[in-house]
């Protein structure tokens, strides 16, 4: 039971990610397209997680195959679901399968696509260099990770804005901040870089979206860096997250959310 509560935790914070950040799927597509000179009628989707790059790729593609790949079969049932729900079931298949075994049949995609997955592989530019092969002529490979941790705080110089600077300062020394650059590693793979962008979103305004997003975070922050913060600042967090708080982040109407992605296209050098 306690492995499928994590499920469903984890499966609702990445829809609750898409919802608000989601926006940059449409620039990740439009770079695809230049990038690949067609519009590509094959794509995989590598850590599909609930299926959001899925469901992206297969609206902005509406001709296009997709192919969601994730370790985890309750993820990938999501992804049915949504595929399901979303009317593009026909054109979606699903796999069940571990990418640190290496990279199941993919049937010559056009597009690979990677978003905060490729992160988790034990060996990226193995998988990277398998990718390469699997690919049909001209293919390229898409990776998207997090540029940096998202922002709520509507002002650096607020008590809020303060605690949040502390815990990601806390976090970068932690080791969980850090961006990764994926362009040495595409470099020592063999792939030639065609794009590289950071792509920002922002939300402003009150939203329950944004202070559901903001209490994720926080609790990730408390719950991961108590080791790291001081007695007050752990007190504080739990007022932040704690629903009938009067300081908690639901009854806030203030907040705001900044946050980006790293995208790179890139194709197997000739």
């Amino acid at each position: 039971m306690a492995h499928s509560h994590e499920h469903a935790h984890l499966a609702s914070a990445l829809d609750l990610d898409a919802e608000l950040v989601g926006g940059y799927l449409d620039d990740a597509a439009a770079a695809i397209t230049r990038s690949l000179g067609r519009t590509p009628q094959r794509i995989v989707d590598l850590g599909a997680g609930t299926g959001t790059g899925t469901e992206a790729l297969a609206r902005h593609f509406d001709r296009a195959q997709v192919v969601a790949v994730d370790s985890s079969p309750e993820m990938i049932a999501r992804v049915g679901e949504r595929a399901r729900a979303g009317g593009f079931e026909s054109r979606t298949t699903t796999l069940v399968a571990d990418l640190d075994d290496g990279l199941p049949p993919l049937g010559s995609p056009d597009v690979i696509w990677a978003a905060m997955s490729l992160h988790h592989v034990a060996d990226p530019a193995a998988l990277l260099r398998q990718a390469a092969a699997a690919l049909a002529p001209d293919g390229v490979v898409a990776i998207v990770e997090m540029a940096g941790l998202p922002r709520f705080a509507p002002d650096a110089d607020t008590a809020l804005g303060t605690l949040e600077a502390r815990c990601h300062a806390a976090a970068s020394g932690a080791g969980w901040e850090a961006i990764v650059d994926w362009t040495d590693t595409l470099d020592a793979a063999d792939y030639d870089v065609l794009y590289r962008d950071t792509i920002h979103v922002a939300r402003t305004g009150p939203s329950e979206s944004v202070a559901r997003y903001a209490v994720h975070w926080f609790s990730q922050f408390r719950h991961r860096l108590a080791d790291d913060l001081s007695g007050s600042e752990l007190a504080s967090l739990d007022r932040l997250i704690a629903p009938t708080d009067p300081a908690s982040l639901h009854r806030r109407a203030d907040l705001t959310m900044t946050a980006g992605r790293l995208l790179w296209v890139a194709k197997p050098a000739v």
